[in-house]
């Protein structure tokens, strides 16, 4: 069995890309009071911050910053897909249980980079919010309701039409150009 290495440093910043086992799903932004309920639930039971996330159909990207000491983000995560799961489970959502009785809503991995410095952040901050737009949902990130994009822009950090139709600078956020 092949044994994940976690890069757990205590207090860090990290950016995950979580993921329904179901590709074609839009149970995340379907069931999104019962996504915010999980957060809520975990960040209540365990602090962390929610830097920058989008909440896409099958998928979410989140920037988390854990308090100074902790370093338990596979917790968090397990936590925040189990209340997830149970709340969804209870209102209908048909899914079937493995052999181990677990329900199979989620991948059973996720992927998690380690922040290293302010421009690292920079540019998972804006792949994060520009994620609606690259995936086709929306024109421009501000047309997508499920990101912290909006808080950003209230408060004043980002222009309200940043990253809109047509402008090339907000396709390179530091992914590989071919």
């Amino acid at each position: 069995m092949v044994r994940y290495r976690r890069n757990l440093i205590p207090g860090g910043t990290f950016f995950f890309t979580v993921t329904l086992a179901d590709r074609s799903a839009s149970l995340l932004t379907d069931n999104i009071a019962s996504l915010r309920h999980a957060f809520r639930t975990t960040r209540e039971e365990r602090p962390f911050e929610i830097d920058a996330i989008v909440i896409l159909p099958e998928h979410l990207h989140v920037l988390m910053s854990l308090p100074e000491g902790d370093a338990d983000f596979p917790g968090r995560w397990r936590r925040i897909k189990s209340v997830f799961t149970r709340h969804v489970v209870a209102l209908g959502v048909s899914a079937t249980r493995s052999h181990r009785g677990e329900y199979g809503l989620w991948q059973r991995r996720y992927w998690e980079h380690t922040i290293r410095d302010q421009t690292d952040f920079a540019r998972h901050f804006d792949y994060i919010h520009y994620n609606p737009a690259k995936h086709g949902w929306v024109m421009r990130a501000g047309d997508w309701p499920h990101s912290s994009f909006h808080r950003y822009v209230r408060s004043g950090l980002l222009p309200g039409d940043w990253a809109g139709a047509g402008e090339p600078e907000a396709t390179a956020f530091g992914e590989r150009m071919e």
